[in-house]
């Protein structure tokens, strides 16, 4: 059964950078479509971004692109998102996620929550100045 742990959070002033690792195991990386959501406290979890290992393709959320780039590396079994360019309004807990297929609509559908199997526990991003 796959297993998500996420690490990598912590606190960054706006405009800063960090970079988010979340390690798979149990089932090989490339089996599956997997991404980042972020959630803010009282607000509803959103898409960020999705990648497919296999499929060699990767979606944004409109308003991460040209900040956030997502990748996997499958011999390390790793989900990695690098931010740039960080906003004060991105002081959320991110999450990583799988779908439980490699159906092609799991990326298009960014934020579809319902629909992902595998979740990690979560990882604090806190942006302050």
């Amino acid at each position: 059964q796959l297993q998500l742990v996420e690490s990598g959070g912590g606190l960054v002033q706006p405009g800063g950078s960090l970079r988010l690792s979340c390690v798979a195991s149990g089932s090989p990386l490339e089996d599956y479509v997997i991404g980042w959501f972020r959630q803010a406290p009282g607000k509803e979890r959103e898409g960020v971004s999705c990648i497919s290992c296999r499929f060699r393709s990767t979606t944004d959320a409109d308003l991460v692109k040209g900040r956030f780039i997502i990748s996997g590396d499958v011999a390390k079994h790793t989900l990695r998102m690098q931010m740039n360019s960080l906003k004060a309004e991105e002081n959320d807990v991110y999450y990583c996620a799988a779908d439980a297929s490699l159906s092609p609509s799991a990326c298009r559908e960014l934020g579809n929550v319902e629909r992902r199997k595998y979740w990690g526990q979560g990882t604090q991003v806190t942006v302050c100045s």
